[in-house]
């Protein structure tokens, strides 16, 4: 029988945040295969944490040693492609080395900045494995971030733009107006004076934060918070909305 390789999203965090299509699908593999950042990595440690909250008996969860990757590079696209090829090659060593049905555990949702289904894709590719394979979607931080806000994330009718820290100031440039970032290593609002932010960082963790308000007047209060959680938890996943206030328009004389 063919085997089945399963992408699971496993929410931004909170355990009952889990959906029941996705305990379904823990229920269904062999072994979970996840990347280790290294010693005393708190994700990993994470993830067995939900693993014991849902199943009764944890399969294996084969940690394979993320590669390097270069942090500052000449040429960023092709350095993130370098990285997915050595993780594409590490984890199909791990894929013939066992038998049986594999899930590989996702923050958040698989479609939002995520590499796993692109590197499962290099994975099958290589030619080595045959696998039938499919994604089961969860609960992602901006989701969750609106929630903890009580917000709708667009004003109506209005669209939404999804991008990067390292390129928002790009996206403001070039006419958005209604902003969600996410991969935040810094937080830079210089231009964002007359916009609102609403920030979470590690959402739905017992080390949850949240800020809001006016940019300008908030910025100093997510910088204290980010570094509070980094020094505490030990990382940080933040993500934001920043939407620009309406031109103001004097009343008639």
């Amino acid at each position: 029988m063919t085997r089945r390789i399963r992408v699971i999203g496993i929410g931004a965090g909170h355990p009952d945040q889990v959906t029941v299509e996705a305990i379904d699908a823990l229920r269904s593999v062999d072994y979970f295969v996840t990347a280790d950042k290294g010693d005393d990595d708190p994700l990993l440690a994470a993830r067995h944490a939900l693993l014991a909250r849902h199943l009764d008996v944890v399969p294996p969860v084969v940690a394979v040693r993320d590669p390097q990757r270069d942090r500052a590079p000449g040429d960023y696209g092709q350095a993130v492609v370098d990285w997915h090829d050595a993780r594409a090659e590490a984890y199909e060593r791990v894929l013939l080395e066992r038998e049986g049905d594999v899930g590989f555990l996702v923050w958040g949702d698989p479609a939002f900045y995520d590499s796993t289904i692109r590197v499962v894709e290099k994975v099958l590719a290589r030619g080595s494995v045959e696998a039938e394979w499919d994604v089961v979607p969860g609960i992602s931080s901006l989701q969750l971030l609106a929630a903890r806000h009580r917000i709708v994330l667009h004003d109506v009718g209005q669209p939404i733009l999804v991008t990067t820290s390292r390129r928002l100031h790009e996206a403001r440039d070039a006419g958005a107006e209604n902003i969600l970032v996410m991969l935040s290593s810094t937080l830079d609002l210089e231009g964002f004076e007359d916009w609102d932010i609403w920030w979470g960082a590690n959402l739905g963790t017992p080390d949850e934060r949240l800020v809001s308000g006016r940019a300008v007047e908030v910025a100093v209060d997510v910088l204290a918070a980010r570094i509070d959680v980094k020094g505490r938890v030990g990382w940080i996943m933040d993500v934001y909305l920043l939407r620009k206030r309406p031109a103001f328009t004097p009343p008639p004389a």
